[in-house]
């Protein structure tokens, strides 16, 4: 899965939701485009790595709002509305179960969509991926969570889909409340999507972080920001001339690579170092 497939699902998941909730539905859309436009290449792995080396630290969500708010339009940034932006900044989830009232407080009942959103699209895809590439068997789930959620990919996400809108019907206008509604998910869906999730968590995107090519990723990642910040020079012009901060530029020029592009740059600053990626392609 690539950052635009990844991309595309949220907000088609995002816009059902929404529509059927009665909800802006451009909105939504809005802040799904723009939700990862600041990750960096190894996805979380690429992540954790610049902000261990860059002195200000580094952040997928803030750098999406810097990128919409400070580098595009040669350095101008979007038009976009704060409910936009927002929803862009707070899209980031903990782990654990990311759905508590205090997590999102203040946040759009869109910018909420889409921050389940996400959840559901990546899960379900790495789920699958996992799947493919052997690394996990169906045996191998946790008891309960097919029964729950459904054997199949597109019975996974119907599934999650429709039980969101039905436990966030108060979003719609219709009835009273008696709290502020929010967007959310039946107690047993919420429980074995949590539990799915921290499976995911312990078997897959952690061990990925220790494994062959997860250490790659770091090597690949801590190369190209040690190379392009002794070497400034070596940066595209007009990242510097966005970035307003020679400190910023090679950060910023990093986390816009894909997965390919990285290692292609860094396959001609060190020759070799891509050699774990030969056999299997990374996919976070």
């Amino acid at each position: 899965m690539t950052r635009l497939t990844h991309t595309l699902e949220v907000a088609q998941i995002a816009r059902t939701i929404a529509r059927a909730l009665n909800l802006n539905e451009d909105l939504t859309e809005a802040i799904a485009m723009g939700h990862d436009l600041g990750h960096t290449p190894f996805g979380h792995i690429g992540e954790d790595e610049i902000g261990s080396l860059h002195p200000g630290g580094f952040r997928h969500n803030h750098q999406s709002l810097r990128i919409v708010e400070q580098l595009e339009k040669e350095g101008q940034g979007l038009n976009l509305t704060w409910e936009v932006r927002q929803g862009i900044l707070m899209h980031s989830k903990p782990r654990g179960d990311f759905l508590r009232g205090d997590l999102v407080e203040g946040l759009t009942l869109e910018g909420q969509i889409c921050r389940i959103s996400d959840a559901i699209a990546y899960l379900n895809h790495d789920l699958m991926d996992a799947f493919r590439a052997g690394v996990l068997q169906d045996s191998q789930l946790p008891l309960g969570v097919f029964s729950v959620l459904g054997e199949r990919h597109s019975k996974r996400v119907d599934t999650m889909v429709t039980d969101i809108i039905e436990h966030s019907w108060a979003a719609t206008g219709i009835g009273n409340g008696a709290s502020p509604p929010m967007i959310t998910m039946g107690e047993t869906a919420r429980s074995a999507f949590n539990t799915l999730r921290e499976f995911m968590f312990q078997r897959v995107y952690i061990p990925e972080d220790r494994g062959v090519q997860g250490r790659a990723a770091r090597k690949i990642v801590r190369l190209l920001y040690k190379h392009f910040d002794a070497n400034r020079d070596e940066i595209p012009s007009e990242y510097n001339a966005r970035s307003k901060s020679e400190d910023a530029a090679a950060v910023d020029f990093i986390s816009g690579m894909t997965d390919h592009y990285a290692m292609r740059t860094a396959e001609a600053i060190r020759p070799g170092i891509t050699a774990p990626f030969s056999e299997q392609r990374f996919n976070l």
